[in-house]
């Protein structure tokens, strides 16, 4: 437990989840890759779990970001070049939201505990959020693959 979590009382939210990491190192694949590439294939390059790696390529095909093809040729393939996908929509399919730094609300009014004006945290965890959010929009797989 961190000192930060002791003296805020403050639960921590993980910036990038396993379902977040998997997707990231998929799409690093399927851009290194011509052609298309099944959820099998993939899993076992990747040693991930076939049934949360589907369940993680699905969602991003709903946010177009890979296509899928049926069939015995059948696959993943992205739809656009690795350099136009960012880690921050990556992360936003897979979630279903951005990463978080802390259980904090992005805005005084939604605040859950209705502290955030006499909050003196708030103000700090929010421009943190606002940097790692610009970031995280800034880096794309293709940056990935570079590193």
């Amino acid at each position: 437990m961190s000192l930060l979590y002791k003296v805020l009382g403050k639960k921590y939210i993980m910036l990038m989840t396993r379902a977040s990491e998997y997707a990231l190192l998929a799409l690093v694949v399927l851009a290194k890759t011509s052609g298309a590439l099944d959820s099998d294939t993939l899993s076992k390059e990747l040693n991930i779990s076939k049934s949360f790696l589907s369940k993680i390529l699905q969602s991003l095909t709903r946010h177009q970001i890979l296509q899928s093809f049926k069939g015995v040729n059948g696959g993943f393939e992205l739809i656009r070049e690795s350099k136009e996908i960012t880690i921050l929509e990556v992360m936003r399919a897979v979630e279903g939201k951005g990463p978080a730094v802390f259980d904090c609300s992005p805005s005084t009014e939604s605040c859950p505990s209705d502290q955030a004006k006499s909050c003196s945290l708030w103000p700090f965890l929010n421009k943190l959020q606002g940097k790692i959010d610009n970031f995280l929009d800034t880096v794309t797989i293709a940056d990935l693959i570079e590193e």
